[in-house]
């Protein structure tokens, strides 16, 4: 046993889970207009399903057919903690079901009232949760809608710190519940610690990753007062670093991908990462994770807001190493686009907002920030970036999910940035459905039918083809497939042999190979160098 004052290292499997009402938090569970929605209209909806059939959950929850349902992974024993949990949601967040309730009184009101003639009458008509939180407006086409001004809720009596929470793990390649439906419970092993996501001592405590830090001094950092928690936290702790060699690049330019959508791109004078997402199963052997790392990201480019793509349990492991994060400027306070920079900041982050086609240089080249295509299931969602990159010589477009639709405008780009060297293309052409991640949003039902033709689709291989023509590329990488098995408890994934996806991934590696594009479908592992 070390003794308190002695200097000690985070295991390399770490993990941390930032929790909203113990819920996994993403983005739209940490805004206060989207919090409300979701409050009422999944998770409160959910604990009462699973309180009142709890093995029904429990069956589904077994089935690989129903993976990624939203049905709470826990045994049947727990139900009392459920109902408890519900109770006090309900009982601690009446703003923000108050808030959920002007929303929809607000668009049943512009549905009858709203018919393209003076909104001023409205305003007196307005509940009293949203009165000076949204402004009524037309677009062209004489449609009526509301615009939240999230900068004022963010200010308000409907955002909470006290909803939030962390919890602490160690990652031994256990699953995990699915992040969408199953409130995370204490369990033996882990930490839950009442603190806010800006806290500082997170930060310190995964600074302990490469600079080694008193016991005494984490534990109080955590404000961890309770003696069984601290020996607990202590469990997490090593006298012994893991840092490999190799985390740095001296010379030339180098591409790691570490699974997904998440690459960490390096030369001598910069180190930038793209949508991080990172195993901490050091042990697994067959991947990079947070121990792989360079120990400064100049740049963290964020793409768009989708729950693989802001991954909060990566972000907060790596806030006191990160420049600053790079996000997509969004619309204009629509309920299905929040702000990425308003929420990022909140969380104590340095953020910068790049709207299509600025630009950061640094020294030896420079960040685009390009337009994002298609991937929303339609709705009006401004708030995603591509990426085109100069590095050590070699010009690198980041795709992430940005649809081939419309094949022109990757030709726009190129004669805008110049041509492309190397792309990194999402292919994940047959996504969930727009209910899947949007149902808690609408005030009135959705059907079956329309939300089956509005999926979260990227490129097929014509579309995907498409891009690389019109860019001019010369290497083709295919990722953010959502197929790495530590990125189940996010992505529910399932595929197979014969899953259209990739077929369609196969389909275009032979179309690339015709044409003399190098192509590859990425998975777990890859360094690319010159």
């Amino acid at each position: 046993m070390s003794s308190d004052d002695e200097a000690l290292f985070i295991k390399p499997n770490l993990i941390i889970e930032g929790l909203i009402d113990q819920f996994y938090a993403w983005l739209y569970l940490i805004p206060p207009a989207q919090s409300a929605m979701n409050l009422q209209n999944l998770h409160l909806s959910m604990l009462d399903s699973y309180v009142q059939q709890p093995k029904v959950h429990a069956a589904a929850v077994a089935n690989p057919k129903m993976r990624g349902g939203f049905f709470i992974d826990h045994d049947s024993e727990r139900v009392g903690e459920i109902k408890a949990l519900r109770e006090r949601l309900t009982r601690e967040n009446a703003a923000l079901l108050e808030l959920a309730a002007g929303i929809k009184e607000t668009d049943e009101l512009l549905r009858a009232q709203a018919t393209g003639f003076d909104l001023t009458g409205l305003y007196p008509q307005l509940p009293d949760a949203v009165r000076g939180f949204v402004e009524i407006v037309y677009d062209l086409n004489h449609q009526p809608s509301m615009r939240f001004l999230e900068s004022l809720l963010y200010r308000s009596r409907f955002y909470r710190e006290e909803r939030q929470s962390i919890e602490l793990s160690l990652d031994e390649g256990q699953a995990r519940p699915f992040t969408l439906s199953t409130p995370r419970l204490p369990k033996p092993g882990q930490l839950q610690l009442p603190l806010p996501l800006r806290h500082s001592g997170i930060d310190q405590l995964f600074q302990a990753r490469l600079n080694p830090q008193p016991f005494d001094r984490l534990r109080e950092g955590l404000e961890v007062s309770d003696d069984g928690q601290a020996e607990i936290l202590r469990s997490f702790l090593t006298e012994e670093p893991t840092l490999p060699a190799e985390r740095e690049v001296t010379s030339g330019g180098r591409i790691r991908y570490f699974g997904h959508a998440c690459l960490v791109l390096q030369s001598p004078t910069v180190s930038i990462i793209t949508d991080p997402f990172i195993s901490a199963d050091h042990q697994a052997g067959d991947r990079y994770t947070y121990v792989d790392l360079p120990e400064r990201l100049d740049y963290c480019l964020i793409t768009h807001g989708h729950q693989d793509h802001i991954v909060l349990e990566s972000l907060l492991q790596l806030r006191g190493r990160i420049g600053q994060v790079v996000v997509p400027k969004n619309g204009t306070g629509n309920l299905q686009d929040p702000s990425i920079e308003l929420c990022l900041r909140r969380l104590g982050f340095d953020v910068q907002v790049v709207d299509d086609f600025e630009e950061i240089p640094f020294a030896g080249g420079a960040i685009v920030a390009c337009p994002f295509l298609g991937e929303h299931s339609d709705l009006d969602i401004r708030a995603k970036s591509t990426f085109w990159l100069r590095l050590a010589d070699r010009s690198i477009f980041i795709d992430a999910d940005s649809s081939g639709i419309e094949p022109e405008l990757y030709g726009h780009i190129r004669e805008t940035v110049g041509p492309t060297d190397i792309a990194f293309l999402g292919m994940e052409c047959d996504g969930a459905p727009l209910t899947w991640l949007y149902s808690a949003l609408f005030t009135q039902p959705v059907s079956r039918k329309m939300s089956l033709t509005r999926k979260l689709s990227g490129s097929n291989a014509e579309q995907a083809l498409g891009i690389v023509r019109q860019l001019g590329v010369n290497e083709a990488y295919v990722y953010a497939m959502g197929e790495e098995d530590w990125l189940q408890h996010v992505m529910a994934t399932s595929y197979t042999p014969e899953s259209y996806q990739l077929k369609q991934v196969a389909a275009f590696l032979e179309a690339c190979a015709e044409r003399g594009v190098k192509a590859e479908h990425l998975l777990v592992q890859k360094e690319l160098r010159w």
